[in-house]
């Protein structure tokens, strides 16, 4: 998997060619490695309490919804939870389902001035399968990284 500065450079590389706003893109693995490898490092699961509940946790994460269940209305307090229990100069990578309101939380939280945003892509459950089913093909669940049921 390579060393830390290895890891972030990749992300940084991809986040520059898919022309994100924030500073880097990882992979499920790459995310763990980094939780490994420097213990500063935030990981932020902005997903829904049911999802947390109901279909599992990342043992270590912070837990801030980006939206509430049912009816997604956005969470605004979003911002002022996460300067409540991240730090600014804390390298923080943000994880939903699929990496899509993940990718929002990262872009909102560096233009407030969070300098070292990730997104992790493919979320905890990664994308639908030939059935319509998440949790078996990508995501932080299928490449089997510690994570427990709600």
């Amino acid at each position: 998997m390579g060393n830390l500065s290895e890891i972030l450079a990749l992300a940084q590389k991809r986040a520059k060619e898919l022309g994100l706003p924030y500073e880097g893109a990882l992979t499920p693995g790459e995310a763990h490695a980094i939780l490994q490898f420097a213990p500063g490092a935030r990981l932020v699961d902005v997903r829904t309490r049911p999802e947390l509940d109901f279909v599992g946790r990342i043992p270590g994460a912070i837990e801030i919804e980006w939206q509430f269940y049912p009816g997604y209305a956005l969470n605004a307090h979003f911002m002022v939870e996460l300067k409540q229990q991240v730090d600014r100069e804390s390298l923080v990578m943000f994880i939903c389902r699929s990496g899509h309101r993940s990718h929002r939380a990262a872009a909102l939280a560096t233009e407030a001035g969070y300098p070292d945003c990730y997104n992790v892509l493919e979320g905890f459950e990664g994308d639908k399968d030939a059935r319509g089913q998440r949790g078996k093909v990508g995501g932080w669940r299928a490449a089997g990284l510690p994570w427990q049921q709600g």
